[in-house]
């Protein structure tokens, strides 16, 4: 999704000087985020071997080996000294002399491990700066301002954002490519309802200038009135103020946080932070009351890509299929997030930092929040009413710990939480937010159309398109250890033969374990079966094999056609769920490289060897998807629509871990 010029502005006005070193008293952690001063030894390492014409465009930790990670846990706190933290490293995409560059830079050594020149399709995610310079070239063009003046605008009232290009068949090109569209504010902040259709302009990155112009229409820019979103702007009728709601822990937190460790209840987990995938939780371990003991369930989760094709077909919308993280980046489309509206009274913030254009590192406030959530709801109830002149009622409350951050990719606010609860289950979820992205249209009424509108008309001269959200989580589950194995349970109708039971029909469970990639490829909603990762080699004291089911939520799959070239692309999303051996160079779901990238280095292309993945250390890739086709409640913004998944146990512990959860002191 585009983000516009006054956004970038607003975002390096007000990180510029919000720039700090971190200074820790707590051991570094192998997977912590790179910090201050450790991006700056990155920049300087790297300008020393290339002093001109060098820009960064991903800065982030190359994480140690898996056994070296195990390794360093295992010893992380014995009797003695704790052991050395595994060499830091930094991955590095820069784009060096119109060329990008692929850098490993050993922050112990102060050395460069390797440098190489990447020569094959796509490049790497967007920077701001670069967007605002070609934005800013747009304003400065004599032809745009005279196909302005032509409609009547002014421009000092026009705001526009930079689009990428995607691939369309294109055999060649080796121009890293933009094309801007243009908005109209005069009244309104609300940019995005008040777009200027029929102007595109296209930017080359690399040489800064204007290699496309085409004005091809003149349609009527739909109407202010109404469209601002502000608290201040609004004006009665209202609707009716509720009272106030108070959110409060008199004894503090529950949990603690040593630098990007958390822990609280039964759970154990490390948090970090990534330019293009945002939050990434790690080594998430829950407490075993009756083992006395932590077990690992989650290596490391995070969303590898999120993928949004729009459905227009007209000149100026066919190639907005967008890869969110991929060629915006997550991290870097992070807000600071509002105590008392982004997030409760309770919460505790967290800061990140990314790099700009030119390897410096740029603070981000409040990227995270961390807040134990009550909202009213049960953890387990029962009434027992058939012992005699007896009632028995038990009721637990259920608390939760939630990790927040927002990341605005254009006209869309993403609310991404991870969920962690007290019966062993972690929570994925996604509020999607924000603007429409709409089209201007010279209609004014739904009976005045007669052709393909790819979308709902919902106001005057205003269509809000059909598109999809696609998210696909990369999850490294090690249940119980790495060695694991996909199960699917299906449920089969089976009819009853004989005359055992009056009844006809009973449905049973029947076990497929999936022995290759191929075989765990799913569309959710295709059958009813439950999707389990089980630890084969270790088993209950009823003999069942400790596992994690993973629930889905919104099921939602692709539509287009395998043929289309934003599905090649996107190929990540023919299934809901993938299952590949791990492979700590497979990350991205849509490529390392997603910007007019062409689908050669995706999820798909990955399975397509076959490869073994039982009783193997596996990663599961599950797509949240959603299909929106826009209404009138979405105008002029769009209420919060959330869906994820669940990771719940399933017969990993003995009995229910909830048996002995006491109930919080203020719930007395």
């Amino acid at each position: 999704m585009a983000a516009t010029s006054s956004y970038f502005k607003s975002f390096i006005l007000f990180f510029a000087n919000t720039i700090s070193f971190f200074h820790s008293t707590h051991q570094i952690h192998p997977l912590d985020p790179l910090s201050p001063s450790e991006l700056d030894q990155v920049r300087a390492i790297i300008t020393n071997s290339h002093p001109n014409s060098t820009f960064f465009h991903y800065v982030g930790l190359e994480e140690p080996e898996k056994p070296i990670i195990q390794s360093w846990l295992s010893g992380h706190h014995p009797a003695g000294n704790p052991i050395k933290v595994p060499h830091r490293r930094a991955f590095v995409l820069a784009r060096i002399n119109s060329k990008t560059h692929e850098i490993l830079v050993d922050l112990t050594s102060q050395t460069i491990e390797f440098d190489r020149l990447y020569e094959g399709h796509g490049y790497p995610v967007l920077q701001f700066g670069e967007q605002i310079a070609a934005i800013d070239l747009v304003k400065k063009y004599p032809p745009f301002a005279a196909a302005a003046r032509r409609r009547g605008l002014k421009v000092e009232e026009i705001v526009c954002g930079s689009f990428t290009v995607g691939w369309y068949g294109e055999r060649e090109s080796d121009r890293r490519l933009v094309k801007i569209m243009c908005y109209y504010m005069d009244g309104t902040v609300n940019i995005y309802m008040r777009p200027v259709e029929g102007i595109t302009v296209t930017v080359d990155l690399e040489t800064m200038e204007i290699v496309g112009f085409v004005d091809r229409l003149v349609v009527s820019v739909p109407k202010g009135d109404g469209t601002d979103y502000r608290e201040s702007k609004q004006k009665p009728p209202f609707g009716p103020r509720l009272k106030g709601v108070r959110v409060e822990q008199p004894e503090g937190p529950s949990f603690t946080i040593e630098g990007h460790s958390i822990r609280w209840a039964n759970w154990d987990f490390h948090l970090s932070f990534d330019m293009r995938a945002g939050p990434i939780i790690s080594l998430a371990s829950i407490f075993d009351i009756e083992k006395q003991k932590h077990r690992r369930v989650l290596y490391k989760g995070y969303i590898s890509e999120l993928f949004v094709p729009y459905m227009d077909l007209t000149e100026e919308w066919y190639y907005r299929t967008f890869f969110d993280a991929g060629e915006y980046g997550l991290g870097i489309c992070t807000i600071p997030l509002e105590p008392l509206r982004d997030c409760p009274k309770n919460a505790v913030f967290m800061d990140a930092f990314i790099v700009g254009q030119d390897g410096k590192p740029i603070k981000l406030s409040n990227t995270f929040c961390i807040f134990e959530r009550y909202a009213g709801d049960i953890l387990w109830r029962h009434t027992e009413t058939l012992i005699p002149n007896k009632v028995v009622t038990e009721v637990r409350s259920e608390v939760s710990l939630v990790v927040r951050m927002v990341a605005a990719v254009g006209n869309y606010d993403y609310i991404i939480d991870w969920e962690f609860k007290q019966n062993g289950a972690i929570v994925a979820k996604v509020g999607l937010s924000g603007l429409l992205e709409v089209r201007g249209t010279n209609y004014t009424h739904k009976d005045q159309i007669q052709e393909e509108v790819y979308g709902t008309i919902l106001a005057e001269n205003t269509l809000g398109t059909n598109h999809d959200h696609f998210l696909t989580y990369h999850l490294d589950l090690d249940i119980d250890g790495e060695a694991n194995s996909f199960v699917k349970n299906k449920l089969q109708t089976t009819r009853v033969t004989g005359h055992r039971s009056p009844r006809k029909s009973y449905w049973k469970v029947v076990s497929e374990t999936a022995k290759t990639e191929s075989e765990a490829m799913i569309n959710v909603g295709s059958a009813t079966a439950e999707l389990l990762v089980v630890n084969p080699n270790k088993r209950t004291k009823m003999g069942n094999h400790v596992g994690y089911r993973l629930i889905p939520g919104s099921t939602a799959g692709a539509l287009l056609s395998d043929d289309d070239y934003a599905q090649i692309r996107g190929a990540f999303t023919n299934y809901n769920l993938w299952v590949t051996p791990y492979n700590k160079s497979e990350k991205w779901a849509g490529g390392l490289y997603a910007d007019q990238s062409r689908g050669d280095d995706t999820l798909a292309t990955w399975t397509e060897r076959n490869r073994e993945i039982e009783n193997k250390d596996i990663v599961v890739w599950y797509t949240v998807g959603f299909h929106h086709v826009p209404c009138q409640e979405d105008f002029p913004l769009m209420p919060t629509i959330s869906s994820g998944f669940e990771l719940r146990p399933n017969n990993f512990f003995e009995s229910n871990p909830v048996l002995k959860v006491k109930q919080p002191n203020h719930m007395k």
